[in-house]
Order: C-alpha cells, then structure tokens, then sequence
C-alpha cells in the first residue's frame, strides 16, 4: 500500500543529504508547475505536468546520484512507488468502464431525470453533501461514492445552472467525511494503526474535530445556496426533463444498479471486482431498457451493422472502453450525456505514474524524510507540534502524490515526538486524517486529486475553493490544539498504552 525508504546494502553507504540538497526537485517541481499554469492554463493535464514531474525526477535522481546511491537503487525505489499505485490505477480504468455504461444504460440520465424533479435548486448544495457524505460513510469509499453518486450530481447542478465548481466541491465535502469517519475505509484503519490506538476510539476521537468542520460546511452551502443566482429557469429544466425522457426510456428500475453497487460495497467486496460489476451489469440493463441508443451507437461505429449481437457487442465495448455520446436536441443536456470511457482515463493514469516516479526518486535517497525531519526541531508545544505534523502530511501529498505515505512516513517520524509530550494516540491518529487523507484530493498530480478531478469532469483548482470541509478539517485540528481543547493525555498514574510494533505496521 505505501512505499517504505530502504537502505541499498553496499560496502560503502550513500551519504545522507542536507536540508539545500533536498529541497533542490522541489523547488524546479515548483518552478516548472508554475510555468505550466502560465502557458498552458486548463490543459497542463495533457502532459505539461507529467513531463514537468519526470524533469523534476531527473534532477532527484542526479541529487541522489551524488550522494553516492546506485541507479539501481533509485530504479528499484521508483518500481516500488508505482507498484504502490496500481490499485488506484485500475480502480481508475474501472470507473472510466463504469461511467460509460452507466450512460448507457441510461442510469445516469435517469438519476439526473428524478434528481431535477426532487432537488429545489436553493437546497441542491445541501443536499449534495449530505448524500454523498451517506454514501460515502456507509460503503467507507471516496473513489466509489465520486465515481457513482457523485457523477450523477454533477449532472443535476449543471442542468441547475450551478457552477461545477460548486457542485463538485460539495460532492467532495461529502465524500471524504463519509471516507474519514467510515470504519471500512482503508484511510480510517491506517492512520490509527500507525499512531497505536483503535479503530473507534480513533473514530470517536475524529468527532471533536470533524462534526464542527462539517457543521459549518454545511452552513456554507446553504447560504450559497439561498443566495446563488441560478443561470436555469423551471422552462430550461422541463426543456432538459423533455430531452431525456425522449431518447432514454426511464425507469425507477434502473435505479438497481447504484443500489446493487453500494450493496455490495457495505458488504465489503473489493472496489475492483465491485466496479466491473457494476458495469458488467449495467451493460445487460443497457440491452435491456435501451436497445433502440444501443443500435443507434452501434450504426454510427459501424453502418453496415444488420445484427442485434454484433450491434450490442459494438456498443457494450465502446462504452466500456472510449468515446460515447448521445444526441439530443438540447446541446446542455448533450454535455451531460457523454463518456469517454477507460480511454478517457489514460491522462489522469500518466500523471499519477510520473508523480509516483517522482515521489519514489525522493525516497532512493531519503531527501523526502530529511525535509520533514528538519522541521520536527520547530514543534515546541502541542499546537505546533500537531500543526507540523499536519504541514508534513500535506507535504507528502504534495510531493510523494500519495495520501497513504502521507500517513504512514508523518505517523512513523511523529509517533515518538506525541509519546514523550505524554499525548495519547488518539491525538497522532487524528491528525494524521486530517492533514494526509483530507488534503490529498486538494493536489492536482495526487493520486487522489487527478482521480476525482478527471472521474468528476471538472478541473482540481476549480473546485478547491469550494471543497470546505477538506480545507476546514485540518484548520480546526490546529485550532483546538493551540487552544489546549480535549487534547488527551496521559495521567501520572496512567500508563502508557502499548506502542504498535514496526511487524504490526507492516500488516498495512
């Protein structure tokens, strides 16, 4: 799951580097990212800054070099930080299938369809987060709740007339507390694994932080919601309503597939196997309820397509695997109803693999841990201390592009620093959340950032400013803890709870 810093065994030991070493990729990753934004504005994903993080691996890798470790090694370190990504990776590919068939089979126009008639417009935002929060919290899946739900809202606030931004912020907000809080998230079991507590007491312990963050969240949405001027009238969402019932046949019955998907995920079946079967089988709903769009695709491909099997085998594949679009008289709704499949995929895939070269060259030679351990000496009271700690894990997200290292190396460096303040481990875990699996969506070239960002179809700083509780989690974690506000620890004649052994870490 997460890359871990290993020595090369030689005769002669690689020297270790100094804080000015370290920092050098980092400060040409900067420079070049910043150029990038300059040039090529919106489209610094279509290799702008994949190419800007294997230059920024280059100078990482003659740092390292220098210090005297073997290529080998470096080499070595960069397979291991891929290999550590290629869940996310065809998880990815699997969302890219599911989206299409999704379209297809007319679930996603569906979802749209009875959304618009359900959601007032000024509850929308609301609305949105706590969904995706519910989702998200019982399937304990960020991935799978964006993936799912979380398209078909971005549909619902664009046939609105509210911004993507705004939408897909508030399908994020949701999304991760659900993923933070949920006892079957991966995130919520590490970060308590690597501090030495439980899982619930981590979990309660979240609370005192999170509930405020969401709280004023949600107090965010509604008043932006109550206040937002809508571009749509109620005659451009009959006109939208119109549009789909035309061309798809809508059915409450399409709405068995989420349903099956979220089922299936609560009871705890892999996201891989859960997402190829959620779109194996809205391919078969697709023949089902939309046989007349499956031979309409099927003669664009293909014109002399005269078979039915051969037109659904056409069609199925296609929207699987790339572009698929449904024609409609109204070009909004046409916008909502387009897929690009796994294909669509492949760039969001090429940034994740060159930041995870990049994040795996920094680990060759340790400069990743020297940056973050250069910082531990400013922590000098318990704020600053859980504000370093919180800075770290965001660094991480930054530059190994990973939200488990962003919580396993911070939680392996910090764990003694929080023993010897006498602070319980509740403390370490809960700042670990907050700062690594909260942030991680927050960077473009993160696994995590590039996913959602590419799944939900809208660019990474475009809903940033709008992502309020991934940015107001971390902020009342270092609040409550400059204010001393249930900051647990030790007693005198407490003691101390066991430590997690270096075996038991590796068991995640």
């Amino acid at each position: 799951m997460a890359a871990y810093v290993t020595v090369p065994m030689n005769s002669k030991e690689p020297r270790k580097p100094n804080l000015l070493q370290a920092l050098i990729p980092i400060a040409v990753l900067i420079l070049l990212l910043i150029l990038n934004v300059n040039y090529f504005g919106d489209h610094t994903l279509d290799g702008a800054n994949q190419f800007a993080l294997i230059l920024a691996s280059a100078v990482a890798g003659i740092v390292a070099v220098t210090l005297g470790v073997k290529w080998t090694h470096i080499r070595d370190s960069m397979v291991r930080s891929i290999g550590s990504a290629m869940p996310s990776i065809l998880i990815l590919l699997m969302i890219g299938a599911l989206a299409g068939t999704w379209l297809l089979s007319g679930v996603i126009p569906t979802l749209i369809y009875y959304g618009l008639q359900v959601f007032h417009p000024k509850i929308f935002l609301f609305a949105t987060v706590v969904i995706a929060g519910m989702v998200s919290l019982a399937t304990g899946s960020s991935w799978s709740t964006v993936a799912t739900i979380g398209i078909a809202l971005i549909g619902v606030g664009q046939a609105l007339g509210i911004s993507e931004g705004l939408v897909a912020g508030a399908v994020i907000s949701g999304a991760y507390f659900g993923d933070k809080m949920s006892p079957l998230s991966d995130t919520t079991n590490l970060a308590p694994a690597m501090a030495g507590t439980d899982l619930f007491t981590h979990i309660r312990y979240m609370t005192i932080t999170t509930v405020p963050a969401m709280s004023v969240t949600l107090v965010i949405f509604l008043i932006i919601g109550f206040t937002y001027k809508f571009e749509s009238t109620p005659g451009d969402i009959e006109l939208v309503l119109e549009a789909i019932s035309t061309k798809f046949r809508v059915s409450p019955l399409l709405m068995l597939v989420p349903v099956f998907l979220i089922f299936i995920i609560v009871k705890k079946v892999p996201p891989l196997p859960a997402l190829l079967a959620g779109s194996l089988i809205a391919a078969v709903f697709a023949l089902i309820f939309q046989p007349h769009l499956v031979r309409e695709v099927a003669l664009e491909l293909d014109s002399s397509t005269t078979s039915m099997f051969k037109a659904s085998y056409l069609t199925i594949m296609q929207s699987i695997f790339g572009d698929i679009s449904i024609t409609t008289p109204n070009p909004m709704v046409n916008e909502l109803l387009s897929s690009t499949g796994m294909r669509g995929m492949l760039n969001t895939i090429w940034l994740i693999l060159s930041a995870m070269v990049f994040g795996g060259t920094m680990e060759s030679a340790g400069l990743l841990v020297k940056i973050t351990s250069s910082v531990i000496r400013w922590a000098k009271s318990t704020g600053s201390l859980v504000t370093t700690t919180i800075a770290t894990s965001i660094f991480f997200n930054i530059t190994a592009s990973d939200q488990y290292i962003a919580i396993v190396v911070p939680g392996r460096m910090f764990a003694s620093s929080y023993k010897k303040r006498g602070l319980k481990p509740e403390v370490l875990s809960r700042t670990l959340e907050d700062g690594g699996t909260i942030t991680s969506v927050l960077v473009p070239w993160n696994t995590c950032g590039a996913t959602q960002s590419r799944v939900l179809g809208v660019p990474t700083l475009e809903y940033v400013p709008f992502a309020f509780f991934n940015m107001l989690s971390p902020l009342f974690s270092i609040l409550f803890a400059y204010l001393n506000y249930k900051i647990r620890r030790y007693s005198d004649d407490e003691p101390e709870e066991k430590a997690i052994t270096e075996e038991e870490r590796k068991d995640y």
